[in-house]
Formats: structure tokens, C-alpha cells, sequence
């Protein structure tokens, strides 16, 4: 496989190239893409256009460029996110049909949680997750219950890093992220007001797999503007995440009795 003078393989330059379309917007021009990528001008249009020639890209009439309905296809079609996302979706609905608000999963992916599934009702709060979106690991309840659940070694690496606060409700001191992650394991649920987003709650809960590891967080995103506690959503949630949790062969209690701590959260 070609090389370029720094080294790099194709394959690799053209992951950077597609690794560029993670963040908004979704349509850009080739010197925003060869920027984003560190790459030359004249590699990057080259390489875009026979990733346009080969449908992963399209390009659109002003000349940006858009990932392709092939390159989704594919994808698509061979994701193990499909198979959860298709096993989660119909307890998904029933939880929203008794929130009202938003519900979604979402799964680890480096210090991301990536957000397969969302269902919103119209009118619903605030809410800056999106499918196939990102958003970091310590600041939203998916992430508390999925850096929870990883290993010791991955949660000293995350907590290492520089944390960035997003609100004043950002929990970024590693040993306040500590205690918070020990109370996600014993409640089996978190409730987390604000740290992304003012005037938004969310609230998550585990899924696991038929191997009992935690493979995703089942979170739901509620208005932190006093209409009731964020805790009255914490029964259905956790229902709902035990019973996409038993859909794929994980044993998990039934039922819907959960441990609360009382205290309603500060918004």
C-alpha cells in the first residue's frame, strides 16, 4: 500500500478524511476536510475525489462534500450497533411513551459515548445528543454509568486527563468523579442535572449482555425546570434497560425496584 513521505498508508490518510465528518456540519469542502485532517490540500483532493468515484462520498452541487449512501449501506448493514439498536428500540418506545421527553442509547467509544438510537417527542427539552453523534464521557449520565462500569485501569486513564467543564454542574475533581461512580454501581442508575447542558437532566442506567458486561446506557433527558423530580423517570428506566438487558441474554432481576437516595438533585 502506498506510502507518503511522512510515512502514512493510504488507508490510513482515508480514514482521517472520513473521520472528519464525526462533527457538525455534515457537508464540507475539501480545504476544510485537508484541515481537519492535516493533510495537504492537493492529497486530500485527490483522495476525495475517488472516494466520491467510489460512492463513499457525494458531492453536492456547491462542491462540498457529504458522506454517501454507500458508505451507509455498508455500514449499516454490518454494525453490531444494528443488532442492539434493534433490540433496545421497541423497550426504547415504551419508556418514552412514558417520559414524553427524549430517550436514547448510547455505547463507549474511546472517551465518547456514541449515540446509536434517540426518540424525542415534539415540544420535548433540551437535548444535544444525536444518532451517531458524541459527547464526552464525564459529563453526560451515559457516560457516568459506562465509565462506571469499565475497567479500574480505563477509569484512572480518563480520570488522568484533563476534564473539561462544560457548566457549573461539570463534575471534573477525580475524586468527586470517584465517589459519583461508586454510587452509579450500588444505585444501578445515575441522575446527572446540568453537566452538559443547563436546564437539562439526564438520567441513565445500564445494558448488559448475555455475558453480564455493561455494553451500553439506556438514559433518558428531562427539563430541569422544577415540573417534577428527575427521579419519578428512574423506575421505567431502569425497567426498560433490564428488559433490553434480558432481550439479549444477560440475567437480570425483574421488576422495577431500584435503590434511591432520597435527596432530589440540585438544579
Amino acid at each position: 500500500m502506498a506510502r507518503s513521505t511522512s510515512g502514512e498508508s493510504v488507508l490510513t490518510r482515508t480514514m482521517r478524511i472520513l473521520r472528519t465528518f464525526n462533527t457538525t456540519p455534515t457537508t464540507l469542502s475539501v480545504s476544510e476536510i485537508a484541515r481537519r485532517a492535516d493533510l495537504p490540500i492537493a492529497t486530500a483532493h485527490r483522495l476525495v475525489g475517488e472516494l466520491v468515484d467510489l460512492g463513499a462520498l457525494e458531492r453536492e452541487s456547491d462542491k462540498r462534500v457529504r458522506i454517501g449512501y454507500q458508505l451507509w449501506e455498508t455500514a449499516s448493514r454490518s454494525s453490531p450497533a444494528r443488532d442492539l439498536s434493534r433490540t433496545a428500540l421497541p423497550y426504547m418506545e415504551d419508556l418514552q411513551a412514558v417520559v414524553r421527553e427524549h430517550t436514547q442509547i448510547g455505547v463507549l467509544e474511546g472517551t465518547d459515548v456514541l449515540y446509536l438510537e434517540r426518540l424525542s417527542d415534539r415540544g420535548a427539552g433540551r437535548n444535544v445528543a444525536e444518532i451517531a453523534g458524541r459527547l464526552p464521557i464525564h459529563a453526560t449520565s451515559s457516560g457516568l454509568v459506562l465509565l462506571a462500569h469499565s475497567s479500574p485501569e480505563f477509569q484512572e486513564e480518563v480520570l488522568q486527563q484533563p476534564l473539561r467543564r462544560y457548566t457549573a454542574h461539570t463534575v471534573t475533581d477525580p475524586g468527586q468523579l470517584r465517589r459519583r461512580l461508586a454510587a452509579v454501581r450500588a444505585d444501578g442508575y445515575v441522575i446527572a442535572p446540568q453537566m452538559i447542558t443547563l436546564g437539562a437532566v439526564g438520567l441513565a442506567a445500564p445494558v448488559r449482555d448475555r455475558d453480564n458486561r455493561v455494553v451500553a446506557a439506556l438514559s433518558v433527558v428531562v427539563p430541569a425546570d422544577g415540573r417534577g423530580s428527575p427521579h419519578m423517570h428512574a423506575p421505567a428506566l431502569v425497567a426498560a434497560s433490564r428488559g433490553v438487558s434480558r432481550a439479549m441474554g444477560a440475567r437480570v432481576p425483574g421488576g422495577n425496584t431500584i435503590r434511591t437516595r432520597g435527596a432530589k438533585p440540585s438544579h
